[in-house]
Order: structure tokens, then C-alpha cells, then sequence
């Protein structure tokens, strides 16, 4: 039984961050999907359909066999996704993976008892949001089962793109898409911050 990595995003829009963070998990677990998902603690800037193409870009980008987007898991309730992804991978041990900005959060989930019961959780350090023993120790006061990755990932952040979209932020494989679809305002940058000009990977892949 082998471990199957289990990421999900509001990719909103996906960073540079949230490129990083898919890499290691690649480089770290046999296994690792990944989809956009709603949060219902947040307004989102796009539509899930167009955040879950913009994440697919950044997955064929990466170009790991063992990264896919798989869709079909998102859900506001990680027990949903839990219980999906049990049914599709019956043979696999489910990591969830999070980061450190939602351990404060995380103990008042929907069921947090029935998710730790499900999974291991692993969870990533995050600039500005250390680790506190307390929140790990609640978790596994809970029965949690958990590990911290040894992931260094840059310190961008989704909600400060959608404030000031800034090319240097976002994976250049989204460019395309973010400027002619004029998604979070990218359209209006100077076009001397743009990277140099690649062929749009979503060129065929229309998004309404």
C-alpha cells in the first residue's frame, strides 16, 4: 500500500507558491493529486471551472507522471474528498496535505474526527505562520496522525495577487490565459512585466 498525496486550492489564482509546493509533493509522494475547490470561508475572483483549467496548467507545466489534477475530488468538506478519493483508490493511504495557515482552522472543520480517522495529515510550513505545538498537539489529542514537510516554499500569496497582479507571482504558463481572458485584472499590466512571450497551453481549451 503506497501513499497517495492529496492537495486541494482555491487557486485563486495559482502562485508560484502553489507550484512549488505541487513540485515537492511530486518529487516527495509515488502519488500526489491535486484540484480547485471552493472555500466557504472566501469570495473567490473566478469562477471554479477557470481556476480549475488554471491549476491544470500548472500541472502539465510541472510535467510529473506522478501529479494530476483530479477534479472530481473538490468539495467544500474534506470528508467528501476523503471519501471520493477512498472509493477511486481503495489500495492507497490518503495524505492529506495543508498548510500551516489552516491549523488554527482545521479543529472546526465539518467531522474533523471522521477526516483524522481517514488520513495522515501533512502539513506544510508557511511564511508568517509558524508551527505551534499546541495546534499539533490538539490534532493528535483528536487522533490525528500527522507529519510536517520539509518543503520550502516561496512567500506569495493568492489574496495579495488579486490585489496587485504582479507577473512575478504567478507561473508563467498562466500568462496566456490570465492576459486574454483579462482574468484578476491582468490585462492591464505594462506590458513590459510580462515574461517573454510561450505558446498558451488553454489555447484549444476554451473556457465560458
Amino acid at each position: 500500500m503506497s501513499d497517495l498525496a492529496l492537495f486541494g486550492t482555491s487557486a485563486d489564482p495559482p502562485s508560484l507558491g502553489h507550484r512549488a509546493l505541487l513540485a515537492g509533493l511530486a518529487n516527495h509522494y509515488p502519488e500526489v493529486r491535486t484540484w480547485a475547490s471552493d472555500n466557504p470561508f472566501k469570495q473567490h475572483g473566478a469562477s471554479l471551472m477557470v481556476r480549475a483549467a488554471l491549476l491544470q496548467a500548472v500541472v502539465d507545466g510541472l510535467a510529473n507522471p506522478r501529479l494530476r489534477l483530479a477534479q472530481e475530488l473538490s468539495s467544500p468538506r474534506a470528508l467528501d474528498t476523503l471519501e471520493r478519493a477512498a472509493q477511486l483508490w481503495p489500495g492507497s493511504r490518503l495524505v492529506f496535505v495543508l498548510g500551516s495557515d489552516l491549523l488554527p482552522q482545521i479543529q472546526t472543520w465539518y467531522a474533523v474526527e471522521a477526516i483524522l480517522s481517514r488520513c495522515r495529515l501533512a502539513v506544510v510550513p508557511r511564511h508568517g505562520w509558524p508551527l505551534q505545538a499546541a495546534q499539533l498537539d490538539g490534532l493528535r489529542q483528536r487522533g490525528g496522525e500527522l507529519e510536517i514537510l520539509p518543503l520550502e516554499i516561496p512567500a506569495t500569496a493568492s489574496s495579495l495577487i488579486r490585489l496587485h497582479p504582479d507577473p512575478e507571482l504567478v507561473p508563467e504558463e498562466l500568462w496566456p490565459m490570465l492576459r486574454e481572458q483579462n482574468l484578476y485584472g491582468f490585462r492591464s499590466c505594462e506590458p513590459s512585466q510580462a515574461p517573454p512571450a510561450r505558446p498558451n497551453p488553454l489555447r484549444h481549451r476554451p473556457v465560458r
